[in-house]
């Protein structure tokens, strides 16, 4: 096996791979180191990557024509994040792409990920079910967005995020749910008490 291989381990976990194959995921994806509050996407840009967080935690947010933020995506580890729209369409971003705790990424463009794919297919299924089950997950919060009070949210946002709400601040986690601040503070003191 290849000396370094912590790629395949980090992110394609329990797949197995010829020498060849490791070699070809080794040269396409990037290890990439990121300070808190960097923004590696702003809306607007081009998007030719996606993103493995290996550490740390990011957030993919939109700003609205009243300069409200909106959090549409968390990454924690073992996660994929990237504006998917622009990435996936090839128009500009519409979000904005922020390091809410340092991290450590991997980067893969989308040109070395149709190579990765054409040349390891199990690579592709692998990508493929994880994308599934973030599109998945998105639907679920959307309905929940619909049809939950603000306090159910939060509790399902808890449930899903264990680890992260004592690492982000309040109005990243409020701008997720859809509320204000003082709405959050206000729902944790009622949970508290119950």
């Amino acid at each position: 096996m290849h000396s370094d291989n912590s790629k395949i381990s980090d992110v394609f976990k329990d797949l197995s791979f010829s020498e060849a194959e490791i070699e070809i995921i080794e040269s396409v994806m990037f290890k990439i180191d990121l300070k808190k509050g960097i923004k590696i996407i702003k809306a607007g840009d081009t998007v030719k990557d996606m993103y493995f967080v290996l550490q740390g935690c990011l957030r993919a947010f939109h700003i609205d024509i009243h300069g409200k933020e909106h959090t549409v995506q968390f990454a924690i580890k073992g996660w994929w994040i990237t504006d998917f729209t622009a990435f996936f369409t090839e128009s500009k971003a519409i979000m904005d792409l922020e390091v809410l705790r340092d991290a450590t990424i991997y980067r893969l463009s989308k040109d070395d990920r149709e190579y990765m794919f054409s040349q390891i297919p199990a690579t592709e299924t692998f990508i493929r079910k994880k994308l599934e089950n973030a599109y998945a997950a998105f639907q679920k919060r959307i309905l929940r967005n619909l049809s939950q009070s603000a306090s159910q949210r939060y509790v399902n946002f808890v449930k899903d995020f264990p680890n992260i709400e004592k690492n982000i601040k309040n109005y990243h986690i409020a701008s997720y749910l859809g509320i204000t601040t003082e709405s959050l503070s206000r729902i944790r003191k009622e949970i508290t008490r119950h």
